[in-house]
């Protein structure tokens, strides 16, 4: 591979280590700037609505195209291992997933954006519909690329990093199930569950910007 196609996968890579931070800095700057946002009972993706919805919008848009990069990166550094062929398309569908809850937004509720009902809406709209399908699987498939590269670190002997993905498929989930039992720290709950599998993204990409070197690309 020539130098200047080796360059550009690491920013690829790079992109993948850059996504998680960049979806959280934007996201807490605006759960601070939205008037009426409260964390503890709203959920992080209804930040889209409102008159500066679209700020966060975008943010699902690009950590979506940054996580996409990162599985192609990821891809070209083990493209001698087949099977991290799966746990790569997983990592791009959880990207294509992150773009599609950004075209598509939930319904106003619970107080938010101002004018909303007090209560969630009884019936879920057709692009409500949409954001949540493109986000739960995401989220999904995210999980499951945890416990494919999980195999493959143990196939390589790699005990740490085989745990931290065990470890993030299983933490997540049960984050999500805890904050549905706790109304008034749901948001805060699923904004821990994405952290901890998002973060895996990244910390996954960086592993592999200072491993890129070291494999056959």
């Amino acid at each position: 591979m020539n130098t200047k196609k080796r360059s550009l996968l690491k920013l690829f890579l790079i992109g993948g280590v850059t996504s998680t931070p960049f979806f959280y800095i934007i996201s807490i700057i605006q759960m601070f700037t939205q008037s009426g946002f409260d964390i503890r009972r709203h959920a992080i993706s209804m930040l889209t609505l409102g008159d500066w919805g679209w700020v966060q919008s975008a943010n699902f848009i690009i950590t979506g195209l940054l996580a996409v990069l990162a599985s192609i990166g990821i891809r070209s550094v083990l493209k001698d291992h087949k099977a991290v062929t799966w746990g790569t398309l997983l990592i791009g569908v959880y990207g294509i997933g992150m773009i599609g809850a950004g075209l598509f937004r939930p319904d106003p509720g619970l107080g938010f954006p101002a004018g909303a009902p007090q209560s969630m809406p009884t019936s879920m709209s057709t692009h409500a519909a949409l954001h949540s399908l493109a986000f739960f699987t995401s989220f999904i498939c995210l999980l499951i690329a945890c416990f494919v590269f999980s195999r493959l670190f143990a196939a390589q002997g790699e005990k740490n990093w085989r745990v931290y993905c065990i470890s993030t498929g299983i933490v997540s989930p049960l984050l999500i199930i805890l904050g549905m039992g706790m109304n008034s720290w749901m948001g805060i709950m699923m904004g821990c569950a994405g952290l901890v599998a998002f973060g895996w993204v990244s910390a996954l990409s960086g592993r592999y910007v200072m491993k890129q070197n070291q494999f056959n690309v």
